[in-house]
């Protein structure tokens, strides 16, 4: 080799050791990042935690329908006067426990004055139509007068005896007891005044009238209802009408009562759709002996349909976040735990049906779901 060459090697191999020491030494590589939906609790914790294996039971889907309090109708009682008249004292206000013939209003009316009136006038003629008959067949045994006087009179007393008869029957259209057109019959002396009584025991739920005012048969005046028992109403889809059938049990949440459910009995389906809002007619049987039920309370009638199998996961191993659904899958040595994101229905008896997300078998963990949760959030946070 050359000296000229030897020289050469020697500058190339002096810039390359050159070149090598100016370079920067590698970056080490970033560290993993930690898996956000995988947790690894300590001991403590882990022991607190309750895993078992989902599986498939009957579920029952609950229909939820908004409705609510009412009357039990046949239990309810609108009641008016029987006369035309004008009301001459109150004895019931709102809220009073009124029973069957307690006196509500007392109304005077010149209406009843003449049909009793009449009544008189028809009682005194048919009694003198009476006498007439008795001697006129005396009359007829002497020979004084002939068969046809006789007949006459029994005409008059037949025609007199059927305008009393009548004159009782208005009696009674307007209110007067058998007892008291005895009285009046015995007596005769007339009364202006009728009460205006409760037909069922109950508590006057409506008042619609003032002392002084003219009432007529038409008008209610009082309403009586016994609130011992109600009705919850509610207005069933069409297409989900199927599920309330008649004696079913159904469950009646009640917002005004901290969400208390209360059990009833389906007392009636709607036979007709409405066309306007494609519903159906169901009406639910209440006991309120406690009377904490009201009418026009806001309830929600929860109709159960036909179990049905499927996959469930008890409600507590249930972990929602940003409006979404999450349960934790075991690893296989049970010390870890991954956050696993799920479709699930609405929860029915302490479970929800899964809808996607997990497959039979899987080992979830069905308490200490949200303490298992918290402590990802911590890890995640660096705390």
């Amino acid at each position: 080799m050359t000296k000229a060459r030897f020289r050469l090697v020697t500058l190339l191999v002096s810039a390359a050791l050159v070149s090598a020491c100016s370079k920067a030494p590698e970056e080490a590589p970033p560290a993993a990042k930690p898996d956000p939906a995988l947790v690894e609790p300590n001991p403590e914790l882990r022991a607190q935690l309750k895993v078992d294996v989902i599986k498939t039971a009957p579920v029952v889907q609950s229909l939820r329908v908004a409705g609510r309090i009412s009357f039990d109708e046949q239990l309810l009682a609108r009641i008016g006067s029987t006369v035309t008249g004008r009301v001459s004292s109150l004895n019931a206000q709102l809220g009073d426990e009124v029973r069957p013939g307690s006196v509500l209003a007392i109304i005077n009316s010149t209406e009843l004055t003449t049909a009793q009136l009449a009544y008189l006038k028809s009682q005194t003629t048919a009694e003198l139509n009476r006498k007439a008959v008795e001697r006129a067949r005396i009359l007829l045994q002497n020979d004084v007068i002939g068969s046809a006087e006789l007949q006459r009179r029994e005409t008059e007393l037949a025609l007199a005896d059927a305008e009393r008869r009548a004159a009782a029957d208005q009696l009674r259209v307007l209110g007067l007891s058998e007892k008291t057109i005895a009285t009046l019959a015995k007596s005769g002396v007339i009364s202006s005044t009728t009460p205006v009584s409760a037909t069922l025991h109950g508590v006057v739920v409506e008042r619609k009238v003032t002392p002084g005012q003219v009432v007529q048969p038409s008008d209610a005046l009082f309403t009586v209802a016994d609130l011992s028992k109600l009705w919850a109403v509610a207005q069933v889809p069409e297409e989900q009408s199927g599920m309330a059938l008649t004696g079913q049990a159904v469950e009646v949440e009640v917002p005004a009562l901290d969400g208390q459910r209360i059990m009833g009995k389906v007392i009636f389906v709607g036979q007709t759709v409405n066309p306007q809002t494609r519903t159906v007619l169901v009406r639910v049987a209440l006991d309120n002996p406690t009377g904490q039920l009201k009418p026009e309370m806001l309830a929600t009638m929860l109709i159960d349909g036909k179990p049905k199998d499927m996959l469930v996961v008890p409600a507590g191993a249930v972990v929602r976040e940003d409006n979404t659904d999450y349960v934790f899958l075991a690893s296989e040595d049970g010390n870890r735990f991954r956050q696993v994101k799920v479709q699930l229905g609405p929860e029915s008896r302490g479970v929800r049906p899964v809808l996607n997300g997990l497959a039979s078998g899987a080992q979830v963990v069905v308490d200490g779901a949200f303490h298992l949760n918290n402590e990802r959030r911590r890890v995640l946070l660096g705390g």
